[in-house]
């Protein structure tokens, strides 16, 4: 496994960065200057796939990302996000091709660049047919706006017919040893097409770390415990033992759990990318070394049947977020649900 992948065509480091968590998400944005060292520290490890989008911060992820890493733009591979915005500091959906135009217009004056190396949908809009979302993007392309295309939780059938109207680059979905869900359709089709799978959220959402031993201890802010409810009271502590292989396993490959997760994400496929997110300098430096890390096959075995979906408890999401995601479901979960 070399230390390099393949997004449309141009080469990244095989572990990205998420950029969310520095403005929103797990608690407080991050001191700026603090964020600015961590962004440019990325970039100095070699790791130049950086990932931000327009709610993050509602706008600000943009600004700061522009701020820290614009004096370095062509060593960076960017990526951004539209349909899912804001306006009057409130979220909105909307896949219309003149919002997505606007949108892009929009990110482009924060990013302060004449492109975007990839633009994602960031949710499918059920009022819009996809064909016609991805031709307003498509036309942003011809204009030289962005360079790619790319979608965001969506499943097969979306994922299917986008790439009939316009090449796609990219499909972010969370996938993670917790979250097995593109391996129903696509992980497989996405390597059919030629597409890049960029898993989000491959460490868990912090759960395959060093996850505190109650949810308690987090930031009230934070939104794990209003939006996903494996970290909810009722669910978290029966899924701490799960971690217990995990450990085991990443002993014996001689790196942390979060490394390991992100190896195993990395055999999954060479089309496979994860973009973890840290707002820690030395969470950094590790995320990094773990794209040069290379699980044994018995390894990965073990972890995949360790962390079969059925045993993960409660499931990814509410059910507000399960309505805006097309990501598919296993059929326990839909038994669940």
């Amino acid at each position: 496994m070399g230390n390099t992948r393949y997004i449309g065509g141009q080469k990244v480091y095989p572990v990205g960065l998420g950029c969310m968590n520095l403005s929103h998400a797990y608690g407080p944005a991050t001191d700026e200057a603090d964020a600015i060292a961590l962004l440019n520290r990325a970039l100095d490890l070699g790791c130049n796939f950086f990932d931000t989008a327009t709610i993050y911060g509602l706008g600000t992820n943009e600004q700061l990302v522009a701020k820290a890493v614009g004096h370095r733009r062509d060593e960076v591979y960017l990526a951004s996000k539209c349909v899912l915005g804001f306006k009057d500091g409130k979220r909105t959906l909307d896949g219309r091709p003149e919002a997505i135009i606007a949108a892009c217009e929009a990110s482009l004056k924060r990013l302060n660049t004449e492109t975007i190396d990839l633009y994602y949908m960031h949710r499918p809009d059920p009022n819009v047919p996809i064909e016609d979302s991805v031709g307003a993007l498509s036309r942003l392309v011809e204009a030289g706006k962005i360079r790619g295309i790319g979608l965001s939780e969506m499943g097969e059938g979306l994922v299917r017919r986008a790439h009939a109207v316009h090449p796609i680059t990219a499909l972010q979905s969370e996938y993670s040893l917790w979250v097995r869900n593109p391996e129903i359709a696509v992980l497989e089709a996405c390597a059919e097409l030629g597409i890049a799978l960029v898993a989000f959220s491959p460490v868990g959402r912090g759960f395959l770390a060093d996850p505190p031993a109650d949810p308690a201890q987090m930031h009230e802010s934070d939104l794990r415990l209003s939006m996903f409810p494996r970290f909810f009271e009722e669910h978290y502590a029966a899924n701490l033992p799960l971690l217990d292989v995990a450990r085991d396993c990443a002993a014996e490959a001689g790196c942390t759990v979060a490394q390991l997760a992100l190896a195993w994400t990395l055999a999954k496929g060479e089309h496979v990318i994860p973009i973890p997110g840290t707002t820690n300098l030395s969470h950094l430096q590790d995320n990094v070394a773990a794209g040069a890390i290379a699980l044994s096959d018995e390894i990965v075995a073990r972890l995949d049947a360790h962390f079969l979906p059925e045993k993960s408890i409660g499931p990814r999401y509410t059910a507000f977020g399960q309505q805006i995601v097309d990501t598919e479901q296993f059929a326990y979960e839909l038994a669940d649900g």
